[in-house]
């Protein structure tokens, strides 16, 4: 159940197991803040999504913390027969108030645990003393959505598939990304190797969808107040690419 290698964050961010969450320490209460526990979120929604999302079954968890635990970000990976991809909850947190509380879905690529996320982020903006109340509710609303953002995103990656790509094509789209900031210069540069010789053989195909996923795997190395925003704006893009 915990993998500690896939969650793989740069800028002083390192990859962390569910119960070294519950280890970092948790910020003092005061009448207007109130502190939003790593292990406490993720153990909420990891209940409430196993309860709403039927035929579906956790199968991986992965998290990333930076700052010295006071910024995190997790995902969890459910499957539901599909070998090619399964559904994934994204969940971010900071006890520093650098982020807000923030859930997304999406779906995780398999063969190399690459994520799309689409549509948007859940934020809960203020830790007030009522906060644990309304992450259930807003929980339950991005887990009830979250099984109809996978299979669009499921959509959308057999029309990827049958998107032809040149290899050319495909740097200057990557030199797009970047001029859109969606990747840095780090990840342009192992976006461009992942493109130009793909890892996993599933990606050899010059196609878009192995385009996409030369980004996603560039866009492992970013830090936690990013992701969720960063696999979002790139569905976007590719998404607009299509026909």
């Amino acid at each position: 159940m915990y993998d500690r290698t896939k969650v793989i964050l740069h800028c002083g961010g390192k990859a962390v197991t569910r119960d070294e969450l519950d280890l970092i320490p948790l910020p003092e209460q005061t009448d207007s803040y109130m502190p939003v526990s790593h292990y406490g979120l993720v153990t909420k929604i990891s209940t409430i999504s196993q309860d709403i999302l039927k035929g579906y079954t956790l199968s991986k968890e992965s998290f990333g913390v930076a700052r010295n635990g006071a910024q995190m970000f997790g995902t969890l990976q459910f499957q539901n027969g599909d070998v090619r991809m399964g559904l994934t909850i994204g969940i971010r947190n900071s006890y520093d108030k650098s982020l807000t509380v923030g859930f997304c879905a999406g779906a995780s690529v398999f063969v190399c645990d690459n994520l799309a996320f689409s549509g948007e982020i859940t934020f809960l903006r203020k830790h007030t003393p009522k906060v644990w109340d309304e992450i259930e509710e807003r929980c339950v609303g991005v887990c009830y959505r979250a099984g109809k953002q996978y299979q669009e995103i499921v959509y959308d990656a057999d029309k990827l598939i049958q998107f032809p790509f040149k290899n050319n094509d495909g740097f200057a789209v990557l030199g797009n990304l970047y001029g859109e900031r969606i990747i840095g210069p780090r990840q342009f540069i192992a976006a461009a190797e992942e493109w130009r010789k793909p890892r996993h053989d599933e990606f050899q195909p010059r196609n878009a969808w192995s385009l996409y996923n030369a980004v996603t795997e560039s866009l492992k190395t970013s830090p936690p107040q990013e992701v969720m925003e960063k696999h979002i704006n790139l569905h976007a893009y590719f998404k607009r690419l299509l026909p």
